[in-house]
């Protein structure tokens, strides 16, 4: 794989950003008193966040396969020689940040434990625990998570070597886009529908294949036609068992497809100040350790609301922004001094590959 890293674009990192802060602030509003103390003062609002706010994982599965089949086959062939290369490369990318994220949860939990005593706050893991998460089958094996939202990274992975294989396994022409597009009908008619997948990356394939058919069809010939084709399946879908999630998954899809088709056609971008794109681009680029690190943020916050004696909504509502800036200020420094050099490092030193679905 060519270690040149696709140019960044603005509204990629955009959704990024979004979909980011939703599900940090879907957590928030979910465990500990200072969710309780916001509940108490604004039920809707947290309402909204805890039952919608979670969907944002949609744009990140659709951006995942987007992003995915443009390092791999932007072509629609199979641009790699190796797909165990591709998929060890990847593992390494996403588990070597994991790692050092998952032994700072470990110790926020020891400490938040002496100060709060929550279940949502889990227990020092086990080696076996330990050993599942390294290898990033927790949920195949049913070991509880030791930080919320680490499901993600495990199906991520499972989403992005399937698609190699996929890919790899129809290096004939038009069998790549007809295997992709096989395997997102059953899962968006079939294995979507039955949560009894949702440790497998199969539930989540429709979403992940429309981003990559977004991004084919972007830069296609005929953009207009097979974004159509895009949508009907999509609507099909709904028709056939309505999911608001895969609602989600469709906008985000078509949205990425039409403006993938409007760059590519004029070779515009964007117009929005330098200053501003910058911001979007650095807080886009910091999602994934964003992701990693704002559960251990969210007990120690938790746990220092409880042990200062804190109580009210005022101190609540101070306090939980305090934890989300404190979160966007580590996220920064983990994804400069832990996570960017973690992800140069593979074998013999070669960068790993582009970063796909953050």
């Amino acid at each position: 794989m060519s270690s040149t890293r696709p140019g960044r674009q603005t509204h990629i990192d955009a959704l990024k950003l979004i979909a980011a802060q939703l599900i940090v602030l879907h957590h928030f509003v979910a465990y500990g008193p200072l969710a309780d103390a916001l509940s108490d003062a604004a039920p809707a609002l947290t309402d909204w966040f805890f039952e919608y706010a979670r969907m944002a994982v949609q744009v990140f599965l659709v951006l995942g396969g987007y992003l995915a089949v443009r390092s791999l086959a932007p072509a629609g062939q199979m641009r790699v020689s190796s797909p165990w290369r591709s998929i060890l490369q990847r593992y390494q990318r996403l588990i070597l940040p994991f790692l050092a994220a998952l032994l700072l949860a470990v110790a926020s939990a020891a400490l938040a434990r002496h100060w709060l005593n929550a279940d949502f706050i889990p227990d020092a893991p086990t080696w076996r625990q330990a050993l599942s998460h390294a290898t990033l089958l927790q949920g195949v094996l049913g070991y509880d998570s030791l930080s919320a939202g680490v499901w993600y990274v495990a199906i991520d992975f499972q989403l992005f070597a399937l698609m190699t294989l996929l890919l790899w396994l129809g290096r004939s022409p038009r069998w790549p886009q007809a295997l992709l597009l096989g395997l997102m009908l059953a899962s968006l008619f079939f294995f979507n529908r039955d949560e009894g997948w949702d440790n497998w990356a199969l539930y989540f394939f429709g979403a992940y294949g429309m981003g990559a058919a977004a991004f084919w069809a972007g830069n296609a010939r005929r953009p207009g036609w097979l974004l159509g084709l895009l949508a009907g399946i999509g609507l099909l879908a709904l028709a056939f068992d309505f999911r608001e999630r895969i609602a989600l998954a469709l906008t985000v899809a078509l949205l990425l497809g039409l403006l993938q088709w409007h760059q590519h056609a004029t070779h515009a971008r964007t117009a929005l100040p330098a200053s501003l794109t910058g911001v979007i681009s650095r807080l886009g680029q910091t999602s994934y350790a964003l992701f990693l690190v704002h559960f251990s943020v969210l007990m120690l916050g938790n746990a220092l609301f409880v042990r200062l004696g804190l109580r009210g909504t005022w101190p609540a509502v101070l306090a939980l922004l305090g934890s989300w800036m404190a979160c966007l200020g580590l996220a920064v420094l983990f994804e400069r001094w832990i996570e960017a050099p973690l992800s140069r490092l593979g074998a013999h030193g070669k960068k790993i590959s582009p970063r796909h679905g953050y």
